[in-house]
């Protein structure tokens, strides 16, 4: 008897409802996985319809079309002489136990656990899938597969990161492969504790582990970034890219199931057996002495400005492949927020470029139906982004030349098409109309106005860019000749979300936007990545200069209105209040007791009371923007979407009275 086994695990970019396309790729993943020797083959969880359906899950139609495709699957050549999670007979139906519905997860609105453990029932197939089975029922519980060499168990997903998770017990109970269906969607910093974890479940007890998760947008605001992965007895040894532009991922590995056996000499078992499924087949063969184990590797991790230039790149390829548009614009203001979204874009068409130079005909045929020229071929990121990418710069009378001349030069350096606009036309034209109405015409507080004034004139200038953003997206093509019109890309980072440090239905307004769920920590180290990784050398002025929105009047030439004095704290203190808030669940008292330890070389408690009180105060007053905040890439964890992911109020009493009465009592304790 054979003892050594080759398993294949997938990273697919499944699609939401794309039935068609999604069969397709189950497929050539099959098929793949069987060319280079596998017998076991791993699919990311809900492959057939995609893991983002969320309200459809409701619909039957959902259900149908799933059972559809399965039996196309069992009826495929391809899927023979092969286990699959979707394979050429049910062997078995082991459903979730352990339900993921935190953050951005929602499982529980459309699905039951089961929690009935070593419980099995028989489960009646749907006539079409009967028909090709010849079955009328199979298993359908916590129960595994018993092979005629080995034991296999299933986990799902948040099963994995759950302390019960159902490894311990089948190992116990002596599994010997575990597989993991995942649909795990991107975070910075993350892709460690998802290694970790894998290790880990094979590291107590022994074992083989085989990870497979989904890629790319599956229609919302999240990034499944792949990362599968084969681990034996607490090494990793084969690892699947973490991001990448290829539909289809499929890694294998050969491991020697008597390496599980040796680890395990001197383990218990568990007394309560899982039911066993009997399957009249092996995974390995009798003449595999001489084919090779996979080896121990190192896991390659990428930093987290490398994961800001990959993630959310293909993210908007993603996107725009879907959308039917010809390329993006961008409102380009020669600031940090811009920029950064500029030099995703600009990642992007590197990528597009290398995968298209290594042969991905699905990218080349993509970028050419993009482009709108079937015999297109890029000779570089730059003209590459030339085509797919327009860029803008709206002056007004308050617009500094320095900034302008910045968005000039990074504009240069990408290859994008660059535009000058000034705008105050249009907004003398719009204060003209309300000088005809009220008889009054507002001034700047330098010039004398009020600050009800003051914030109406610079609410004016950002809106109107939205609306002129727009106009050039849909009709710039048009006035050059060309086909098509453009997604508009939002610049608003984590940060100034959270206190609402924007003008609603401004210039941060949009379509997508790549850089909404990162800080501008983390921005800032990525532009300083970009100058040295793609010799942007126009990023180092744009990092040298003072953030600002420069909707206030110039002073002498010079720019008198920066971020961080107009939201009363610095960004990094900002970063630090966002993660309480989300992560650490505090609320205005509980992070006052936090930050006056943490900040207590640098402020005094009765400072740290005074940022604290300012930050709920500016978050309340200015939370009913993130009900229309742009659809953004998820990136952290401090989010404050709240689309699903930060559900919290928009309308709150802002004096917040008795949690800043609890902080001032303590202050005065402490004084």
């Amino acid at each position: 008897m054979g003892r050594k086994v080759t398993l294949a695990t997938c990273s697919l970019n499944q699609w939401s409802l794309d039935f068609e396309g999604n069969l397709d790729r189950i497929l050539k993943s099959v098929e793949i996985a069987k060319t280079q020797g596998a017998k076991y083959r791993l699919g990311p969880e809900l492959e057939i319809c995609g893991y983002g359906c969320a309200d459809h899950f409701y619909e039957s139609d959902t259900l149908l079309h799933s059972f559809q495709v399965l039996r196309m699957l069992l009826e495929s050549p391809i899927t023979q002489d092969i286990i699959c999670d979707v394979g050429i007979k049910i062997l078995l139906i082991r459903p979730k136990m352990l339900m993921a519905n935190h953050g951005n997860y929602r499982e529980l609105r459309w699905f039951s656990p089961w929690n009935q453990l070593r419980k099995v029932e028989e489960y009646f197939l749907p006539r079409m899938i009967q028909e090709v089975t010849g079955q009328e029922t199979v298993p359908f519980g916590d129960c595994v597969l018993s092979t005629k060499d080995t034991c296999i168990g299933t986990e799902m997903c948040a099963e994995l990161w759950n302390p019960r998770s159902p490894h311990i017990q089948l190992g116990l109970d002596g599994v010997e492969i575990f597989t993991n269906s995942s649909a795990s969607h991107h975070e910075l910093r993350k892709a460690d504790q998802r290694v970790n974890l894998v290790k880990s479940a094979t590291t107590k007890s022994g074992g083989i582990y085989l990870y497979a998760n989904q890629r790319g947008c599956d229609g919302d605001r999240v990034y499944y970034d792949g990362c599968a992965m084969v681990a034996i007895n607490g090494d990793i040894v084969a690892q699947g890219a973490q991001f990448s532009l290829n539909d289809v991922e499929v890694i294998t590995a050969t491991v020697d199931l008597e390496d599980v056996r040796s680890y395990r000499g001197e383990l218990c078992h568990e007394p309560k057996p899982c039911h066993r499924v009997k399957v009249d087949f092996s995974l390995s063969t009798d003449d595999d002495i001489y084919l090779p184990a996979h080896q121990p590797i190192t896991w390659l991790f990428h930093t987290p400005e490398e994961e800001i230039s990959l993630g959310p790149a293909c993210w908007l390829w993603d996107y725009l492949r879907r959308s039917g548009q010809a390329g993006f614009l961008l409102p380009l203001s020669g600031g940090v927020d811009s920029s950064s979204t500029a030099c995703i874009v600009n990642s992007m068409c590197v990528l597009l470029c290398q995968a298209i130079e290594d042969n991905n005909s699905q990218v080349l045929e993509d970028v050419r139906r993009v482009v709108g020229e079937q015999s297109y071929y890029p000779q570089s990121p730059r003209d590459l982004c030339g085509h797919i990418f327009t860029t803008c710069y709206m002056a007004s009378e308050n617009s500094s030349s320095d900034t302008c001349n910045r968005a000039k030069d990074l504009s240069n350096q990408i290859g994008s098409t660059h535009i000058n606009i000034n705008i105050d036309i249009a907004v003398k034209g719009i204060l003209g109309i309300f000088s005809a109405v009220t008889g009054r015409w507002p001034q700047f507080q330098a010039n004398g106005g009020s600050q009800r004034e003051n914030l109406a004139l610079q609410n004016i200038q950002a809106r109107v860019r939205m609306l002129l953003a727009y106009l050039f997206a849909q009709l710039s093509l048009w006035a050059r000749g060309k086909p098509g019109g453009l997604l508009v890309l939002g610049s608003a980072n984590v940060d100034e979300s959270l206190t609402g440090y924007f003008t609603k239905y401004d210039c941060s307004s949009a379509d997508i936007n790549p850089i909404g769920g990162i800080s501008k920590t983390d921005l800032k180290s990525f532009l300083l990545y970009c100058v040295e990784h793609f010799q942007l050398t126009a990023l180092r002025g744009i990092l040298a200069a003072p953030p600002t929105a420069e909707l206030e009047p110039l002073t002498d030439g010079q720019v008198s209105q920066t971020d961080e004095a107009d939201m009363g704290m610095t960004y990094s203190e900002l970063s630090v209040i966002g993660r309480l808030r989300k992560i650490s669940k505090c609320g205005p008292f509980s992070m006052f007791c936090k930050l006056i330890h943490m900040w207590k070389d640098a402020l005094s408690p009765t400072e740290v009371a005074q940022k604290v009180k300012h930050f709920f105060r500016m978050y309340s007053i200015n939370r009913h923007k993130m009900t229309t905040v742009t659809p953004s890439y998820h990136a952290e964890s401090y989010s404050p979407d709240d689309n699903r992911f930060d559900l919290r109020p928009f309308l709150y009493n802002t004096r917040w009275t008795w949690q800043f009465r609890c902080i001032d009592n303590q202050v005065t304790i402490k004084t």
